[in-house]
C-alpha cells in the first residue's frame, strides 16, 4: 500500500472522511434541535411569561399617555 504527501495511506483517510462524516452529521441533529427549541414561541412565550407581561403593561402605558396628550393638545 503506498502512501500519499501527508504520510497516511488511502485507508487511513477513508477511515478519517467516514469519521468526519459521521461527528458532522451527530453536530447537525444537535444544531437542528437546538434551532427547533429556540424558534418554538410557544415554548419561548411559557418560558418568558412574566417579561411579556410587563412587557405589554409598558406598551399599553405608552399608547394611553400618548392618547392622553394628544386630546389635550386638540382641546
Amino acid at each position: 500500500m503506498s502512501t500519499g504527501a501527508s504520510g497516511r495511506s488511502p485507508a487511513e483517510i477513508r477511515r478519517d472522511i467516514e469519521l468526519k462524516r459521521r461527528q458532522l452529521g451527530t453536530s447537525v441533529e444537535a444544531l437542528r434541535g437546538k434551532v427547533n427549541e429556540l424558534t418554538d414561541w410557544r415554548r419561548q412565550v411559557e418560558e418568558h411569561k412574566q417579561q411579556l407581561i410587563v412587557g405589554a403593561a409598558a406598551v399599553g402605558f405608552l399608547i394611553g399617555a400618548r392618547a392622553m396628550l394628544r386630546r389635550r393638545r386638540n382641546r
